[in-house]
């Protein structure tokens, strides 16, 4: 149940218990004088559990993200000033502003507030340099804001990060409530594991945050939800990385706006649900840019260079089909050498608009069904609109207005056209010669001592053509008839 349910449920027994008590109050000082008596009416009551209601349910409409999600600056009237002191860790307890400034070496800012409480840290020219710690640490809390001045904040945390009993603690901020990063300054982080590691839903809605680490930019269990902000990424494992190793059912990421430049060595974007980009500017390069396991691109500008596959829909949890869906933006693949994808799916692909360019060895793969409805598709240059298969027999089924390629070769010696693409298999009835081997055309087989590109050795047999075979017999009498004649003379 969430926590906005639990409050619904609260004030509703608050309205009920209200009407009750003002009743018999009522009831019992009609007839009193002498005292003050201010009595407020039952619909009173309701007007105002109404006016909280409404409330909540602005804040549920919004889905993504709070009005104070969104806000880039903080309410510093009556705030709380922290200046840091090396060595010193700071504890903060209950709901309120809290401005940090200054700098200090191993300082640990816990936050262990109540289930309800909204903390917001404000970051004022902070710089920090910590060994095996967090600077800022989550215990509990509803909400935790972190939010950057107009100034620039550095963090950096060095050596193997020591736990807190069975919590596990791995990035410069961690938290395991949800977390929210904005503001209108400058964020750097530089750590020796994770940066960012939230164990429920994190949120970035401004701010300019730049992250260099060996282990995972920012992470999430719940989600990661994106509204806006300048996000730079460098020598990472992941950049976003939504996941819970214990529940497939979560693990999402939304995006919504934003500039991106992510390098990572393995994945830029990563989810176990849904991955929904509704816009922003993406420079990805990875060995996998955008993983997940249903994908939809709605808008958004995507320069994108894979070793691997550029976008990825695997089947990582059971809540979904694994499908790469585009409506609308701009995206543009680039792929190494070797097996590689533009696109691949474990399951569907559906084009209904947008403008895809994939440069590399295969544009697709899929094994589900891929339909194409509309919008722009560009394969090595070429502007094709249509969704090819990198392995045609394999459950791929190709839908655009009319039949579809089975990947099964014709029975009745029809010749394929010049689009055809084969996918590379031999025939199962003969032998399989070597990486090496180029068919002659005629469809024989060679031996398993066929070796190409050099001389016979001895004792092997080569297939050979009729007429080659036929010339060498004759050759081969010749010898034998002029070796008789050579005995007898």
């Amino acid at each position: 149940m969430t926590k906005y349910k639990m409050r619904r449920i609260y004030i509703t027994l608050a309205a009920v218990m209200m009407v009750g008590m003002m009743t018999a109050c009522s009831a019992s000082d009609a007839g009193s004088t002498g005292s003050t008596v201010v009595e407020r009416t039952a619909s009173e009551a309701e007007k105002d559990v109404t006016s909280d209601n409404e409330t909540i349910q602005k804040e549920e409409k919004s889905e993504h993200f709070t009005e104070r999600d969104l806000k880039q600056t903080a309410d510093t009237e009556g705030a709380e000033k922290i200046n840091l002191t090396s060595g010193q860790d700071i504890s903060i307890t209950s709901e309120g502003v809290y401005v940090v400034s200054g700098s200090a070496e191993n300082v640990t800012i816990t936050v262990e507030a109540g289930d309800e409480d909204k903390v917001q840290i404000v970051l004022d020219g902070v710089n920090v340099n910590n060994t095996g710690a967090p600077f800022i640490y989550v215990k509990n809390a509803d909400k935790v804001f972190v939010t950057t001045g107009d100034g620039e904040n550095t963090l950096k945390v060095t050596g193997e990060y020591k736990a807190d009993g069975d919590t596990e603690l791995d990035a410069v901020i961690f938290s395991k409530d949800d977390l929210v990063l904005n503001g209108t300054g400058v964020l750097n982080i530089n750590s020796s594991d994770n940066a960012v590691s939230c164990k429920d839903t994190l949120k970035i809605t401004g701010g300019t945050l730049n992250v260099s680490c060996s282990g995972n930019a920012f992470e999430a269990h719940d989600a990661i939800k994106i509204a806006d902000g300048t996000i730079k990424i460098t020598e990472c494992n992941d950049g976003l990385h939504a996941e819970d190793s214990d529940d497939d059912s979560i693990g999402a990421v939304y995006i919504r706006g934003g500039a991106f430049d992510i390098t990572a060595s393995d994945d830029a974007i990563h989810a176990t649900t849904t991955i929904d980009i509704d816009g922003g500017e993406f420079t990805l390069d990875a060995r996998e840019c955008i993983e997940g396991t249903y994908i939809k691109i709605n808008d958004g500008s995507f320069v994108i260079k894979a070793s691997d596959d550029g976008i990825n829909a695997a089947a990582k949890s059971d809540e979904y089909t694994p499908t790469f869906e585009m409506n609308g933006g701009e995206v543009t693949i680039t792929m190494g050498a070797g097996d590689t994808d533009g696109v691949d799916s474990n399951g569907n692909i559906y084009i209904n608009g947008g403008t895809i360019s994939i440069t590399g060895q295969s544009s697709f793969d899929y094994d589900g069904e891929a339909v194409y409805n509309g919008g722009t598709v560009i394969e090595n240059g070429k502007e094709t609109n249509t969704i090819s298969n990198q392995f045609f027999g394999q459950g791929g089924d190709f839908k655009q207005g009319g039949g579809h390629p089975d990947g099964n070769f014709p029975t009745d010696g029809t010749q394929p056209d010049e689009n055809f693409q084969p996918d590379g298999n031999f025939p199962t009835d003969g032998t399989q010669p070597d990486g090496n081997f180029q068919p002659d055309g005629n469809g024989t087989q060679p031996d398993e001592n066929f070796q190409p590109g050099g001389n016979m050795t001895p004792g092997q047999n080569r297939r050979q053509r009729p007429g080659q075979m036929q010339e060498q017999n004759q050759e081969q009498n010749q010898e034998q008839n002029q070796e008789q004649e050579d005995d007898t003379i």
